[in-house]
């Protein structure tokens, strides 16, 4: 742990406790949706099936590099990364959909969903720090850019998959 690091961060204002407790929710989250899209890739079938898998798999690398980095923040601030993965789904915002149901269309679904949770938890942290916390905050702005990014990759493909369901008709 960075003393003086978490010092500064406490002397703005952050209540450090707060702030690490939040961004073990976002950790939760994060190694969630890794485990989410990875299942999603293995068991996907049908349309968009093709183009979905590699999304899934480049999302799922990317939320295990987010978890890989708040957690670098967390030990930095003091605090201990949730280690237990029971405990993810205790403290985790926006939750695991398990892909039940292998249809392709649904799993995109799914994780369009827990793209858009994650987009409002990044974006509710940002705004609490309102920069008193410049480290913190650009590890968040960066993180909340990629959940952008995801959601965006993903609804390219929804869209696609709409436009192929209306020509078929």
């Amino acid at each position: 742990m960075g003393k003086l690091a978490v010092n500064i961060v406490d002397k703005a204002g952050v209540r450090v406790p707060l702030l690490v407790e939040e961004l073990n929710k976002a950790y939760a989250d994060e190694w969630l949706a890794y485990i989410q899209y990875m299942a999603g890739a293995q068991v996907a079938s049908g349309m968009p099936r093709p183009n979905l898998l590699p999304e899934l798999e480049e999302h799922a690398a990317e939320e295990l590099d987010h978890a890989k980095k708040l957690a670098k923040r967390i030990i930095e601030l003091g605090g201990t990364p949730i280690i237990e993965p029971k405990m993810w789904y205790k403290y985790s915002t926006c939750g695991f959909a398990a892909p039940k149901d292998h249809d392709a269309k649904i799993i995109l679904e799914q994780n369009l969903r827990s793209e858009r949770c994650a987009i409002s938890v990044y974006n509710k942290l940002i705004n609490v720090l309102d920069g008193r916390d410049p480290v913190t905050h650009k590890l968040l702005v960066k993180i909340l850019e990629e959940e952008i990014e995801h959601e965006q990759d993903l609804e390219d493909i929804y869209e696609d998959v709409k436009s192929l369901n209306c020509k078929k008709k």
